[in-house]
């Protein structure tokens, strides 16, 4: 049996940065040999994921990424076991480069597709990465969504990392807050839809019906019902959840629309993730 001296183990260790222990092993094993004994270790990756596939990944941080001239951006959820990881340098470099790529790389169908490919200066692909850090960290990681989106694009993520937003506008933007102002109030008060249009027609029939008889029945005149109306509802939209409608956080006395359009643009679209959920 070839003698496995304190250099080697020293030597494996700081090549794949496991335990002493671990890399002492897998060079008995492999008899001295260090690439077969890296082989070794990364066979155990597969042992580390098996053991915790039933774990549950409460935790995790969404990674965001913009182009400056606010064209695109991009978004990735990685969901881990425990807030340490979650917020730990490890994965922080690791999920802050797969949304770097995601934007800046020829983009991916789904988070597969992402770990297959590798950022311009990294000699693995992140899929690669990820086998190191789990075996590493003996914790269940998953890369659980990617996004990437285009438009005029503005984004936040809220200072635990659980939360992120991207509002997609149309229009040119008279400052830099504006978009990033309204994502926030978004990860803030979580509207349901972007627009009254997108509620369900029956749902607005129904509160449009009982406004008006209520308009009626207090004896106000048939030709300002209408107009009575139609004001009603647009505070009821608001209280519904429709992003435009709602009055915006950082000032009350506008709804959200109003201040897009003093911005300089008009809502297209959002998505807001929070780890572990859709919304």
């Amino acid at each position: 049996m070839a003698e496995i001296t304190a250099a080697a183990v020293k030597a494996l260790r700081e090549k794949t940065d496991l335990p002493m222990m671990e890399c002492k092993k897998a060079l008995t094993e492999a008899g001295g040999d260090e690439q077969k004994a890296i082989a070794i270790l990364k066979e155990m990756f597969k042992k580390v994921q098996e053991k915790r596939a039933d774990n549950v990944t409460a935790e995790g941080r969404i990674f965001m990424a913009i182009r400056p001239d606010a064209s695109e951006a991009a978004l990735v959820e990685i969901q881990c076991e425990s807030a340490p990881v979650a917020t730990g340098e490890v994965l922080q470099k690791f999920g802050q480069a797969m949304v770097d790529q995601l934007l800046a790389g020829p983009g991916a169908a789904d988070p597969a597709a992402l770990m297959s490919q590798k950022a311009p200066d990294a000699v693995q692909t992140f899929l690669e990465q990820y086998e190191e850090i789990v075996n590493k960290i003996r914790e269940k990681i998953v890369v659980n969504r990617i996004l990437r989106v285009s438009g005029v694009v503005g984004g936040y993520v809220h200072h635990d990392f659980k939360m992120g937003v991207l509002l997609v506008a149309a229009g040119t933007p008279k400052n830099d807050s504006i978009l990033r102002d309204v994502a926030m109030h978004i990860a803030a008060l979580n509207p349901v839809v972007t627009f009254p249009e997108q509620l369900d027609p029956a749902l607005v029939a129904t509160e449009r019906d009982r406004l008006r008889n209520e308009a009626l029945a207090s004896g106000k005149k048939e030709n300002m019902v209408d107009k009575i109306v139609e004001g009603q509802l647009k505070r009821w939209f608001g209280e519904q959840h429709v992003l435009v409608m709602q009055p915006f956080a950082k000032d009350d006395k506008k709804i959200v629309g109003d201040a897009l359009a003093e911005g300089g643009v008009q809502a297209v679209s959002y998505v807001r993730w929070k780890v572990g959920g859709s919304a």
